[in-house]
């Protein structure tokens, strides 16, 4: 399965929010590091109910807008 999400780190608190056919996600990480990413991950694991090693990001490392798979 195929997601589009847009990110936002620093964020003062965590949100996930869905728009249109995108996921919206605010996490407090920074971008440095890839720490922002890992957290994204997680996130979205989280809420497939699925194992952080089957959640990938496919294009978008370096910016904002993501697209993710998650292998079931």
């Amino acid at each position: 399965m195929y997601i589009k999400v847009f990110v936002t780190p620093d964020s003062r608190r965590e949100r996930i929010e869905v728009k249109e056919e995108m996921l919206v996600i605010q996490v407090r990480e920074p971008a440095q590091g890839n720490h922002a990413n890992t957290r994204v991950r997680e996130i979205v694991a989280a809420r497939f109910s699925v194992p952080l090693w089957k959640v990938s990001i496919l294009t978008g490392h370096r910016s904002r807008g993501k697209m993710l798979v998650v292998n079931s």
